[in-house]
């Protein structure tokens, strides 16, 4: 903590700017890892209880019924709701054949979902890309700025050169520990998410065969 005092009182306006950056995006990906966490934790655990849920109900509006209450994440009623639903009259959905208009209304469902699925894994993966670059070029700069001074000085000695050298590689450490944990996330949900949309995907298949499409 006294070398990160002490690098941010020696540093200019660049390299305060790099230290905050890295802060923002700290914060940010540690915020994204605890809500997708528990957000996907919950889908999983929804489907896991709600497809057998539904499969056991006696018909396709009790099954919607039992769904709605283990659907916490409005992953699966949304694709009930577009089975269940009908094309207005008068336009070119309606005028499609019966199968095609429940494919296409199941599809549309499915991708809204998958969506919300998947949000927040862009600003993770580009923290985990850039954090380090974002490090490495505070250390740079870092180094620039003291050797700047160093220079001015004109004492070029070891003991000078090391100490302001080492605190600007502290950055690259930063970069580096703002980039694992998003990169781990990254990684780790995006199992979970193809995990969901597999389920998903047979789940509107199921559908679109239960309401009588043709294979």
């Amino acid at each position: 903590m006294r070398e990160l005092i002490s690098l941010w009182q020696a540093g200019d306006s660049v390299a305060r700017f790099v230290s905050l950056l890295l802060l923002a995006m700290s914060v940010s990906s540690w915020v994204l890892i605890f809500w997708r966490g528990w957000f996907l934790t919950r889908a999983r655990r929804d489907i896991a209880r709600g497809l057998p849920v539904f499969w056991a109900a006696p018909a396709l509006a009790q099954g919607r019924d039992q769904l709605q209450a283990l659907d916490r994440e409005g992953l699966m009623a949304p694709l009930v709701d577009a089975a269940m639903s009908e094309s207005p009259d008068g336009t070119l959905a309606a005028s499609a054949q019966r199968h095609s208009q429940l494919t296409r209304r199941l599809r549309d469902a499915l991708h809204a979902v998958i969506a919300g699925l998947s949000r927040g894994q862009v600003v993770l993966a580009t923290i985990g890309s850039t954090a380090p670059f974002v490090g490495l070029f505070g250390t740079v700069w870092g180094i620039y700025h003291a050797l700047l001074s160093i220079s001015s000085t004109g004492n070029f000695s070891l003991d000078k050169v090391s100490g302001p050298v080492g605190e600007s590689l502290i950055m690259t450490a930063a970069g580096l520990a703002v980039a694992i944990p998003a990169v781990l996330a990254y990684n780790l949900f995006g199992k979970w998410v193809g995990a969901c949309e597999a389920e998903l995907e047979g789940f509107a298949h199921d559908l679109r065969e239960l309401l009588g499409a043709p294979t």
